[in-house]
């Protein structure tokens, strides 16, 4: 007992004298990497976009928030193959097939086309949102770098939504399944 007392007393005196103190091990989960800061996306913010096969109408578009970036994705239940896209910073967000000017809150706008109308072959609305509106169900309250959104048009097989963002930011767009998903980072 005293060869341990002896042995603490030692490391405490040289943890002074070295200016750090004694730290025992701990192991790190997972999860608090990815909220330590390290956020590297490496993405841009360039314009992307890619093709489709898509005649499939869009359902539903929600969000998210993660601890990088926040999240839009772009519902298209019945779709055969990828969703197609096109989506990039824009000065001002104007509206498909008018051109009317429709204001967006945020330091930047994302203009999003997906490829996929919001109403069925009937021409019924899929997705019930109005034009220059904000987007119905989408409540972005809490998120870091998404302040804004409205509904464009639904024009000649697109779909097209302006996205109000903090500041000009890193974002990425992915096919996955009958989705489209866009991520904005939250700092470059």
């Amino acid at each position: 007992m005293r060869r341990l007392r002896t042995a603490a007393t030692i490391a405490a005196l040289a943890s002074v004298f070295v200016g750090t103190a004694p730290v025992a091990a701990v192991a790190t989960p997972p999860s608090a990497s990815r909220t330590a800061g390290v956020c590297s996306t490496g993405w841009g913010s360039l314009p992307k976009s890619a093709a489709d096969t898509n005649t499939a109408p869009l359902t539903n578009i929600r969000t998210g928030r993660h601890n990088c970036y926040d999240r839009m994705v772009f519902d298209v239940p019945t779709a055969t193959g990828a969703v197609g896209y096109h989506v990039g910073y824009v000065g001002s967000f104007h509206q498909d097939g008018s051109g009317r000017l429709i204001p967006v809150g945020g330091g930047a706008i994302l203009e999003i086309f997906v490829n996929a109308p919001s109403y069925d072959s009937d021409y019924r609305p899929t997705y019930a949102a109005k034009a220059a509106k904000p987007l119905p169900g989408v409540k972005l309250t809490g998120y870091r770098t998404f302040r804004d959104t409205k509904f464009g048009a639904s024009y000649e097989g697109q779909t097209q939504v302006g996205l109000g963002v903090r500041a000009r930011l890193p974002f990425r767009a992915l096919q996955l399944d009958s989705r489209l998903i866009v991520d904005v980072a939250h700092t470059w």
